[in-house]
């Protein structure tokens, strides 16, 4: 009898973690956009549920709230979630001066949420771009923190410039054809961000650095919607970005302070990812001691993705859901 009610409980759990894995095709129909004056701007937020709130924050930079939102959206029966729009992203207002687009505006755009909302303690979790904002969020205002977990992201300005750089040599050693010309435009003093070279580089075939499994497709709602901005990119990581990384993200660094937070933290890695590497993935080991490290065996940069049940079964626990 005994082991009878230990295969059931085994049977509950695990199909409680495969229900946060699987996408409902409703989900964006079930949160509704406010828009939040702030600073001249109207900010897009959508919030709903209840208990412990959770803020997502999205990859980029630039892109919108909305694939953290189909792939997330479902903790609102746990907790209360909040999504939204940085500036110049998404449904939210855009910038009259490219230079208002920033790491240190993303930060403080969090904060003036929080407290529009009315929250004392928020808990973190970012994606790609987005665990960079949540780690100057938490090293300005610990006090405000309770969780953050950091999915495929970044540490330092010097960590994004060599998954650059990796990245470029996959191309030039897999597609030399094509790196060719790119190389040639490079030398003609051509940016990334300026044609031909934007068009010509974007049509490298990547999907494979995103996904261990390139026939995966991620949810998004069936609504248009802008998904990606990229003078949010070319602002924040620089004209010439992929290439070499300045703006806002160069001066970010978060390496020799990240052993003093206090919140609780899981870091989650891929092996397979070409964009957050699990060269400089697992440096977190070494800086951060103290938080939970998950490096997802068979994933690349969206680990919710390719490996959603051991995903949320141990995102779950970290985050106390029963």
């Amino acid at each position: 009898m005994k082991i009878l009610s230990y295969k059931i409980l085994f049977c509950l759990v695990f199909l409680s973690n495969l229900s946060f894995a699987q996408t409902d095709p409703d989900i964006f129909g079930k949160f509704e956009s406010k828009f939040y004056t702030i600073d001249g701007y109207k900010i897009n937020v959508e919030v709903l549920g209840s208990g412990d709130p959770i803020f997502f924050l999205p990859g980029g930079p630039g892109n919108s709230h909305d694939y953290m939102q189909g792939n997330f959206g479902q903790y609102y029966k746990t907790n209360t979630v909040v999504f939204f729009d940085f500036l110049g992203r998404g449904k939210s207002d855009d910038a009259k001066n490219l230079s208002e687009y920033s790491v240190e505006n993303d930060v403080e755009l969090i904060e003036k949420l929080r407290k529009l909302l009315k929250f004392d303690k928020i808990s973190l979790i970012g994606h790609s771009y987005g665990t960079v904002p949540a780690q100057a969020y938490t090293l300005k205002y610990p006090e405000h923190v309770d969780k953050i977990v950091l999915i495929s992201g970044f540490h330092s300005g010097a960590m994004w410039q060599a998954n650059c750089d990796s990245y470029n040599h996959y191309a030039k050693t897999h597609f030399p054809e094509k790196w060719k010309q790119v190389d040639s435009l490079h030398t003609l003093g051509y940016v990334s961000s300026q044609e031909p070279l934007k068009t010509l580089y974007a049509s490298f075939p990547t999907k494979y650095v995103y996904y261990h499994n390139t026939k995966i497709k991620p949810p998004g709602p069936n609504y248009a919607y802008r998904g990606m901005a990229s003078d949010v990119y070319v602002a924040i990581i620089g004209k010439d970005g992929d290439f070499d990384v300045s703006g806002s993200m160069i001066n970010q660094d978060y390496r020799q302070q990240l052993k003093h937070i206090k919140a609780k933290t899981l870091i989650i890695a891929g092996r397979y990812d070409g964009v957050s590497t699990p060269e400089f993935a697992v440096q977190y080991k070494l800086f951060m001691p103290q938080a939970q490290f998950e490096m997802f065996e068979n994933s690349a940069h969206n680990p919710y993705l390719e490996e959603p049940e051991k995903f949320y079964t141990i995102l779950n626990k970290f985050l106390e859901i029963k």
